[in-house]
């Protein structure tokens, strides 16, 4: 009988890193995880040691290997799906960062913003990049780094400059400096990548003033790029699986067709719709990425972030209206209804599909009766309302009807929740056997360049449904819900034009 075959997965994510052992039927066999600091220097300033994010991927693989059993011997190949924009700039004699990881929740590069708007720039910029000018992508937190960091104009004139997203060091770390490498879909975050000529595009980095050469080289998501040290797990593990956290969940999801589209509920939420092989450009306030690139082709997606989901739970604690997350659906099945009452939780202004970062937190409609649970499932509500405020403009945008919602990350667990999103978006959510979605894309896309799996067949075959909820609203009780929402939410954009 043929020994088992292991693919490891790491996903480093903004609060925590989860490292994941499948096996060759996509069953988890042993998963690690860790914790990772983020730092609030100045008010909008959001921050990550470097060395934090890579002991937090040997912390958990380490465990992930301890509690499946696993030796690193019998790993067949490792895949890494990570956080995004974030940017990492070091020295590439010592791989030493010349500053700390600025997050992609970062915001102190919005004047910056500004200026570059104000060039006239931000038809060319959505045009060649599919995204638009803001704070959110890597680009201008290069070049705040290049510009303000002594350590980082000194290594720049040496020639010892690198810079990229926090993948690209990671991964010469993990390798000892043998590869300098990003994919195409987390180079598409970063507002430098011409998404149709899949290269760095030379007139943006001209404008920004970035060096070209201090930029990784592009790689497909799916193809052997490199080992490990042997000093990192005592194994030279080929690394096969690159890709971006919300395209690595499009992939676990299996939504290999034009039309599907997932959506994970976690800090924020990020809905991802598969366009196929011709990008999208979005007249609705959506963004046009790279879904992924194998062998051929590369498919493209539209993207719809929403910043605010889960952090707002963590606010009701906070603030000592909640003691846990759990409470939530408690509380919110407690009343019929929300009495009229709406929350818009801007607390980071809102992204898509209104990108107005000046927008504010809103409560709309509170009386003498409002109660606690009122708030907490108004704000439960509001997290579907603004999905639906995505998916809406996907299906105007790309044309396709979209016939299922495919779901992932913590918040999935709150079934009031997921039965409010079903009904405000009439149509049925389906939930996976296999929860760790974005893990799971990138072991596939490791396993697909070592064979474990032969096609992407083969791996929509493996995908199962583990629950689906079906929409029970009256279509007129959906219609005036959906009304109100939108009354509302013109109140919290108000707010930055008082």
């Amino acid at each position: 009988m043929p020994e088992r075959r292991y693919i490891l997965a790491i996903d480093q994510g903004t609060t925590r890193t989860k490292s994941i052992i499948f096996d060759e039927d996509g069953n988890i066999v042993g998963e690690g995880y860790s914790k990772v600091e983020t730092i609030y220097p100045r008010p909008g300033w959001v921050e990550q040691r470097p060395k934090d994010l890579l002991q937090s991927i040997l912390d958990s693989t380490r465990q992930a290997l301890k509690t499946g059993g696993v030796d690193p011997s019998k790993i067949e190949a490792i895949g890494m799906a990570n956080q995004g924009e974030t940017v990492i700039v070091w020295d590439s004699e010592t791989g030493d960062p010349v500053y700390n990881a600025i997050s992609w929740q970062c915001r102190r590069t919005a004047p910056l913003c500004e200026k570059l708007k104000k060039l006239g720039i931000e038809d060319k910029i959505r045009e060649k990049t599919g995204l638009i000018i803001d704070p959110y992508f890597s680009a201008t937190k290069i070049k705040w780094i290049l510009d303000n960091v002594e350590e980082a104009k000194r290594k720049l004139k040496q020639g010892r400059l690198l810079c990229g997203t926090s993948d690209v060091w990671l991964l010469w770390k993990l390798t000892e400096g043998e590869i300098f490498v990003t994919d195409y879909t987390t180079a598409s975050r970063t507002m430098l990548l011409n998404i149709h000529k899949l290269s760095w595009d030379q007139e943006i980095l001209d404008i920004l003033e970035i060096p070209s050469e201090i930029l990784p080289d592009l790689q497909p998501n799916s193809k052997v790029v490199g080992h490990t040290s042997r000093k990192i797990l005592g194994e030279e593990i080929p690394i096969s699986g690159l890709i971006v956290d919300q395209q690595g969940a499009l992939f676990g999801q299996t939504c290999f067709n034009p039309g599907m589209v997932k959506c994970t509920y976690g800090t924020g939420c990020f809905i991802l719709m598969n366009t196929g092989e011709k990008p999208v450009l979005s007249k609705h306030g959506l963004l046009t990425t790279v879904a992924w690139k194998l062998n051929g082709d590369a498919n493209y997606a539209l993207d719809g972030g929403i910043f605010i989901a889960g952090a707002a739970i963590e606010w009701l604690k906070r603030i000592g209206l909640i003691r846990d997350a759990a409470e939530t659906e408690k509380l919110a099945r407690s009343i019929k209804d929300t009495g009229d009452l709406f929350f818009i939780p801007a607390f980071a202004g809102l992204a898509a599909p209104y990108w107005d970062p000046y927008a504010r937190g809103t409560i709309v409609g509170i009386t003498g009766g409002t109660g606690r649970e009122h708030i907490v499932r108004a704000l439960l509500e509001a997290i579907a309302f603004r999905v639906h405020d995505v998916v809406s403009c996907m299906e105007i945008d790309s044309g396709y009807k979209i016939k299922t919602l495919r779901v992932d990350g913590g918040m999935v667990a709150n079934r009031f929740l997921m039965e409010f999103q079903a009904d405000i978006l009439g149509i049925p959510i389906e939930v996976p056997k296999v929860s760790e979605t974005t893990s799971l894309g990138v072991a596939y896309l490791a396993g697909l360049a070592t064979r474990v799996w032969r096609d992407l067949k083969e791996i929509a075959e493996n995908w199962e449904v583990r629950e689906v909820y079906k929409p029970r609203l009256p279509e007129e009780r959906r219609r005036v819900l959906l009304e109100r929402w939108r009354e509302a939410v013109k109140r919290s954009l108000k707010w930055s034009r008082v």
